[in-house]
């Protein structure tokens, strides 16, 4: 990993009288690329634990993607919402966001090394239990954590929340150490049938351990309130499908972390 560097900045957020969420801004660096992400943890113990790599959606990182880092804190792991597009390259609109992400899938293995040095982060810090780590992501993210496994990245296991599935390179899938956790809207029109069914072949081929959970209903982005907001046909909030999907996510770490 070349240039890592880490410069954080503190900040408490209240839990209880008893424990603290501990939130870092981390500076770092990938190839030459300014990144910046946010880590936290429940300062209740000094005991390592689990941690969990955050990818976000094709928006770029921000409140939704450290939301669900600060969730994650208060189950008791340490987590890293990870920026793979770098700290002043966030998009403006939908039309941006499409460009950018487009081009990362493009490029997939620019993708894997961008999260592989977030992952870094994560493994680095003295909390962390280098053994016991996990990704989740949403959309794009959802996409990125699959080519994260793919790559032969060390994890216990990756979580996908309406991710894309489809892979310039199915063979990869061989490489997948840990178990893998979908969680996808059936009614996706982002997700073709071609699409779904080549990515079971893959991990079926592979002998990978994937649970796969459809959401009948359920369209793109349904874990996320303001996808109501957005422009584009086949989005939507799924209050049923989210909250199930979290429960299932939380199941998932249980199985694959505990000791």
């Amino acid at each position: 990993m070349k240039h890592l560097f880490l410069a954080l900045m503190l900040f408490l957020i209240p839990v209880s009288a008893r424990a603290e969420l501990v939130g870092q801004i981390v500076d770092y660096v990938h190839d030459g690329v300014a990144l910046q992400g946010y880590l936290v943890y429940d300062d209740a113990s000094e005991a390592k634990r689990p941690g969990v790599v955050v990818v976000h959606d094709w928006m770029g990182l921000g409140d939704y993607g450290n939301m669900r880092a600060d969730m994650l804190a208060q189950m008791g792991y340490i987590a890293f919402a990870v920026d793979i597009y770098g700290a002043d390259n966030l998009p403006k609109n939908t039309d941006e966001a499409a460009a950018l992400s487009g081009s990362f899938k493009k490029d997939r293995n620019l993708l894997r090394q961008r999260a592989a040095a977030g992952l870094e982060v994560l493994k680095s810090h003295p909390l962390t239990d280098p053994d016991r780590i996990a990704a989740i992501g949403y959309c794009f993210g959802g996409t990125t954590v699959l080519e994260m496994a793919r790559a032969g990245l060390p994890l216990a296991g990756v979580v996908s929340f309406h991710g894309g599935l489809d892979s310039p390179n199915p063979q990869d899938g061989k490489n997948i150490k840990g178990k893998v956790l979908v969680l996808h809207g059936a009614d996706d029109p982002f997700v073709s049938p071609e699409n779904l069914k080549a990515f079971k072949s893959e991990m079926e081929q592979a002998g990978v351990d994937l649970r796969f959970i459809a959401y009948p209903g359920a369209v793109h982005s349904f874990t996320q309130p303001k996808a109501d907001d957005d422009p584009f046909d086949g989005t939507a909030y799924n209050k049923a499908a989210d909250e199930d999907s979290w429960e299932q996510m939380q199941q998932f770490f249980d199985e694959i972390f505990k000791q």
